[in-house]
């Protein structure tokens, strides 16, 4: 589908949310934006701003015209590191593409900790000064490739740890979107047990069926699916809350929800 069907034609689309966000902690998400997107290449595609998401004419002048079947797009309030590019999400790494909301509870604390936990190969490829995209790393150096839901879960499992071993108490927020190409993986944890706000939509058959005057649910295809941080409509039955510590898995037009802690 376009990019512009996600990113500003529902009601409470991610442009909307980037200056009126109903259910995040910052109404106000204006500290930059990314998009990435599978198209032609093997790699996915990534455009980052720093500018604001609605106060960028690029932006809506590409997603009036790339379409691509598997879309990440993440709106940025900066929890303290630099409002640059390289601070943008989603992070990429080969076919892999990352995104964080949250926040590692005192990051300058744990980051030289953190930082050393990762594979000395990656580390180069660092290139910002996030949280988040230390958090990318963490988790690619213990087999996210391989094995998602069993490396974040270890990657979590690091941070809780150095975060003990530095006096902080709670030092995970999260929650986390990442994807291969072919399956994207969500998930919904915070060290306090109150994590931010994640869905995912509904079948859409279904509610074409229930909705048959819709002309949005005609657009999509039957094995269409969103995983958002908050609904992007009001319409009735179409998105399901993410339960606490818990793994979305979205693959082939179906999605399977797992129990997840750290390890």
């Amino acid at each position: 589908m376009l990019l512009e069907d996600l990113l500003y034609k529902p009601a409470n689309s991610l442009v909307v949310q980037s200056r009126h966000s109903q259910l995040g902690v910052e109404t106000v998400n204006g500290d930059g934006f990314g998009v990435g997107w599978y198209g032609a290449e093997d790699t996915p595609g990534l455009y980052h701003c720093t500018e604001p998401a609605w106060n960028d004419r690029n932006l809506k002048e590409l997603s009036a015209h790339a379409r691509a079947g598997r879309v990440f797009a993440h709106i940025r309030a900066s929890t303290g590191t630099a409002v640059q590019q390289t601070n943008c999400h989603p992070f990429r790494h080969g076919r892999w593409l990352w995104m964080h909301n949250g926040a590692i509870t005192d990051f300058p604390v744990l980051k030289r900790d953190l930082v050393l936990a990762v594979d000395p190969d990656l580390y180069p490829q660092i290139e910002g000064s996030t949280d988040s995209e230390v958090f990318f790393f963490l988790a690619l150096s213990l087999g996210l490739r391989e094995d998602p839901p069993a490396a974040v879960a270890r990657a979590v499992g690091v941070v809780e740890e150095v975060g003990r071993s530095h006096g902080v108490a709670l030092p995970m927020q999260m929650t986390v979107a990442t994807t291969d190409g072919e399956t994207t993986w969500a998930f919904r944890y915070s060290s306090e047990g109150r994590s931010r706000s994640l869905f995912h939509s509904t079948d859409v058959s279904t509610l074409r069926q229930q909705y048959p005057d819709n002309p949005v649910l005609h657009d999509l295809s039957d094995d269409a699916r969103l995983v958002v941080s908050e609904p992007l409509g009001d319409l009735r039955g179409a998105w399901r809350e993410v339960p606490e510590s818990t793994c979305v898995v979205v693959r082939e037009g179906n999605e399977e929800l797992l129990p997840f802690g750290p390890a």
